[in-house]
């Protein structure tokens, strides 16, 4: 299985690490940063890295040729309808939400704006607009009360997402297809970037 990852920080080099730890192959990263710690990780494990000449799109000449599945890690690219057509499986990402609820770029701070008891993981398929891909798979977690969004993350959503990583591709390479079940428009909620008091 060759994946390309796009993404970023900490969470894209956590997803860096677990498909090493799986013997899924990297065959390129492609970061907005050339100085970013994903790029840093990757140099170290002597994997390419590609910097997006755009840093709102990745284009798909910066996919790593023969790729059969792109996966975002805390990307805020949008990955083109040419870069998904160059891998096999196309495209997934992990959204830290009950999708289509809290589509955005701060799903987990609107789950505890909002007071949800429950919270969870999707794993989407990459499309044209943000977070709206159909379903490929999704797990849920109860939120502690109390709990500030940074520590529901750390606890329960970030190694959520990496266990439904893991599942996705291994679903992949055993079926040679992924789960694709649409979002239904009618429960969808935005999550915008929260403005700091």
């Amino acid at each position: 299985m060759r994946i390309t990852l796009v993404g970023s920080r900490h969470f894209g080099v956590t997803v860096f690490d677990m498909l090493h730890q799986h013997g899924f192959g990297v065959a390129r990263v492609v970061v907005h940063d050339g100085e970013d710690r994903l790029a840093a990780a990757a140099r170290k494990a002597n994997v390419e890295v590609t910097v997006q000449a755009n840093p709102k799109i990745v284009a798909a000449s910066e996919i790593a040729p023969a790729t059969d599945l792109i996966i975002t890690a805390h990307s805020h690219a949008r990955v083109s309808r040419e870069a998904l057509a160059t891998a096999k499986f196309g495209g997934i990402g992990y959204h830290p939400s009950l999708l289509p609820r809290h589509r955005g770029m701060a799903a987990v701070e609107w789950t505890i704006k909002e007071g949800d008891s429950i919270a969870g993981g999707t794993i989407y398929h990459l499309a044209d607009r943000m977070d709206a891909g159909a379903i490929v798979m999704q797990d849920w977690c109860f939120v502690k009360k109390g709990e500030t969004a940074r520590e529901l993350w750390e606890r329960a959503l970030a190694p959520l997402g990496l266990k439904l990583l893991a599942e996705a591709i291994d679903h992949a390479k055993a079926f040679g297809s992924l789960p694709s079940k649409p979002q239904d428009e009618a429960f969808a909620t935005q999550a915008p970037a929260l403005s700091p008091h």
